[in-house]
């Protein structure tokens, strides 16, 4: 350790002296939109060295991670990322620092930190969904697993680890922390994590580039969009050739043909590609909100506008007529969607709502309200995703097909409740978590007390 802990500070300093010389003392970096320019001046202090050491004995993969970064090769360290203002909500002393009386660090990295370097980054990222997946659960879909459906437990492994949890006080639990959740709410009022992509202490750009990493999140049966890209051609291309592709390429030099085959995640949503610039908004290429219950134009930006710029990232690759057929076709799957499998079964629900045929709260105690939650949910997203990202067993199969089988079975159960005079009850285990939605609804399992009774429900 102390020989590798030798070595590191060495190359550090080897290019603090190389900088100083001004070698790479202002590099310019070429973008179609602008210039940055970017100037590094000094070596380590004494602080700087001691959290190295430390660090080192106590958790050398990171700092192995860190010393082969590009961070570590310009002198960005521990306290350019971690260190904390005095009266930051979640600022506290590292073993080490306590004879330090103006330094405290915090081990929470916000996008608001990386904004110090990464200033136009962070702005993209901040206004995309990504970094406000937290918020669109509670305050604007309202998610009814968030009203109380679920435990906490259930949350912090499963809810959270993707969507971000709630740090804004600076208090970290066994509940919310540690989290990378990329709409996560930080105690300096950002949200979302950098390194959900950027996987800390490497902050790699060519980790961020493969579709493994969007994987993380984007699967399973809700939103299986890391199954649909390998089952799809691009995917195929990317299994077979990609060991010969070059991730490291600059921002908006990353280029087909030069650098790889067949788009990744990255490269259709993100990268500068041809006459695009490379975003940190992940929406801002997408004409439809395919995630919703009812497809609806994306709101963030211009429908048309975003259309534009997907086509020309398919016309890096293909033709003008191949690029404009591919995705009218997916607009006519949209539009099979809305028309003939959604709406129809939304009235459906909206009338046995309307005959108190089933309890508007809690959400899930009769079978319908299931069916038709996987119906949008799951089998519409599949039918949707899979459409647009070439993947036809999930199109049609996972997708079209199960919601064939599901609206009959959504008519059936619709049908009993009118015979019945109620829904086909049920009973949700694990619920109680508090509720975390803009909804004033009653706390659970105690709220299952007004509607227990209804004849044919289950015991709790």
């Amino acid at each position: 350790m102390k020989h590798m802990l030798f070595q590191l500070l060495g190359t550090v300093s080897f290019f603090c002296v190389v900088i100083s010389n001004g070698v790479f003392g202002q590099e310019k970096l070429p973008s179609p939109q602008l210039t940055k320019e970017i100037e590094i001046g000094r070596g380590l202090t004494e602080i700087e060295r001691e959290c190295i050491s430390c660090h080192a004995k106590e958790e050398p993969g990171k700092v192995h991670d860190w010393s082969n970064s590009l961070h570590a090769r310009s002198t960005v360290t521990c306290l350019d990322c971690h260190r904390a203002e005095l009266t930051d909500k979640d600022a506290r002393d590292c073993p080490g620092t306590e004879k330090y009386r103006d330094i405290k660090i915090s081990p929470v990295v916000t996008p608001l930190d990386c904004s110090k370097c990464h200033p136009f980054e962070e702005k993209q990222f901040s206004q995309s969904k990504h970094a406000r997946t937290f918020a669109i659960q509670t305050a604007d879909i309202k998610d009814p697993w968030l009203k109380g459906m679920n435990n906490e437990i259930e949350r912090a492994t499963g809810c959270y680890v993707c969507h971000g949890s709630d740090i804004t006080t600076g208090e970290l639990t066994v509940e919310n922390w540690p989290n990378v959740g990329c709409g996560r709410g930080n105690p300096d009022g950002s949200h979302g994590s950098c390194v959900m992509c950027h996987t800390t202490h490497r902050f790699n750009i060519a980790e961020a580039r493969k579709p493994e990493t969007c994987g993380q999140c984007h699967l399973g049966p809700d939103h299986p969009q890391d199954e649909i890209y390998f089952e799809s051609k691009h995917g195929k291309r990317y299994l077979a050739e990609h060991n010969e592709w070059n991730f490291n390429a600059g921002p908006d030099l990353w280029e087909p043909s030069e650098d790889f085959t067949a788009p990744t995640c990255a490269a259709c949503h993100m990268s500068g590609l041809g006459p695009l610039a490379t975003t940190h908004n992940v929406g801002e290429r997408l004409k439809w909100e395919a995630e919703r219950p009812l497809t609806i134009l994306n709101k963030d930006f211009d429908g048309g506008k975003a259309r534009e710029q997907m086509v020309e990232v398919c016309t890096q690759c293909h033709s003008p007529r191949w690029a404009k057929n591919y995705l009218e076709r997916y607009d006519l799957a949209i539009e099979n969607y809305n028309e003939n499998y959604f709406k129809p079964v939304k009235v459906i629900m909206d009338d046995l709502y309307a005959q108190n045929l089933l309890t508007k709260w809690p959400m899930f105690d009769e079978e319908i309200e299931w069916a038709f939650y996987e119906f949008w949910h799951h089998e519409g997203r599949r039918a949707r995703m899979g459409s647009a990202m070439m993947g036809p067993d999930y199109s049609w199969w996972h997708g079209f097909y199960d919601l064939k089988k599901t609206y009959q079975h959504i008519v059936k159960l619709a049908e009993e409740a009118k015979e019945n005079g109620h829904g086909s009850p049920v009973f949700v285990p694990g619920s109680g978590g508090k509720n975390l939605t803009t909804d004033n609804v009653d706390d659970l399992p105690e709220g299952w007390n007004k509607v227990k009774n209804l004849k044919g429900r289950l015991p709790r």
